[in-house]
Formats: structure tokens, sequence, C-alpha cells
């Protein structure tokens, strides 16, 4: 019972991971080869300037294709935080990770776990400017809670070597999806 129960839980998923960034920081660099290594792996990513059809609301797209996702990275970096696109999108993912059904893992490319845990630092000067909003307080519950999951920081991963920082998450998630289809 306990297997077929696996089996349409993974066949409900469109993708097996999806992104989360701020593009101006990461979009062509770090993300970019993270998504072309995820791909070459055969791990099904969403990248949203790779899949939001034209023509329709981005917003309703990315909220579908992130509840479609058995994974989500969490690419924090020193402006993630000053897009309330982002923060929307991480309470989005927040909320799925709390199903048995969806795993979150947050990347710190370039900031520390505390300066996002507390926004302070470069994370904090950028989310500065949502301290009077009406939804930073779920924003700061979400980045908060993003922080106290287990992940990957790049400063402590590899020497600060980007590539060798990618590989080591396409082979963990690459291990975690194995698990699951032989579950």
């Amino acid at each position: 019972m306990a297997s077929s129960s696996t089996s349409s839980v993974q066949k409900s998923f469109k993708y097996d991971v999806f992104l989360s960034f701020r593009g101006e920081d990461t979009r062509t660099n770090f993300v970019d080869h993270l998504y072309h290594a995820l791909q070459n792996k055969s791990i099904h990513t969403y990248k949203d300037d790779e899949r939001i059809k034209k023509g329709k609301k981005i917003s309703d797209e990315l909220i579908g294709s992130i509840e479609d996702s058995k994974f989500y990275i969490i690419v924090f970096s020193k402006n993630y935080a000053a897009s309330s696109w982002c923060l929307d999108e991480l309470v989005k993912i927040m909320e799925c990770h709390r199903t048995t059904e969806h795993t979150a893992y947050p990347v710190f490319y370039d900031v520390e776990p505390s300066e996002v845990r507390k926004q302070n630092g470069a994370v904090g000067e950028a989310f500065a400017k949502y301290e009077m909003e009406e939804a930073a307080g779920k924003w700061r519950q979400a980045l908060k809670e993003a922080t106290d999951l287990a992940g990957w920081e790049l400063k402590k991963t590899s020497d600060g070597h980007e590539a060798k920082f990618i590989q080591k998450i396409v082979e963990e998630l690459s291990l975690e999806l194995r698990s699951i289809s032989f579950n």
C-alpha cells in the first residue's frame, strides 16, 4: 500500500525542483549553471524565465508551479529580500513545505544564514524598505523558517567553488529523487 501511495504522490508533481532566486543577483550566473546541471541529470526543473508561458499571468503561473513541484531550492542572495515577488514566492514555498509532500532546501549564495534569519547585514538593508508593509510579518517568518532548514552554504561547501557546489547540490537531489522512485 505504501508503494502505491508513493507513486501516486510522485505522479502528481509536474516538476522535480522549483528554483526560487533573485534574478538580478543570480539569474545569469549561479542559477543558470545550477539549472543546466539539474536538467543534464534529468531533474525536471522550473525556472521562471524558462517556463512561464507568454500571455499567462505571472503570479498564477508561479503559484501553480510551486504547488506542482516536489523540491524547492531557495537561493538566498544579497538582494533576495529586496523583492516582494521573491518574498511572496517564499511564503508559498514554506506553506507547501509544511506538508509532507514537499521539501525546501535553502542555498546561501553570497550571504550568511544568520543574515537571512535575522534580516541584518545586506539582507537587512534589502528588507528595510518593507518594514511598514502589511506582509512584512509573514515575510520575516518565512525567511526565518527557511533558514532553520538544512541546506547548503557556498562559503562552507567545496571551499566556495561554485562548480563543485552545484555538483554537490545536484548529486544530493538526484539521490533523494532516486530514493523516492525506489520506494
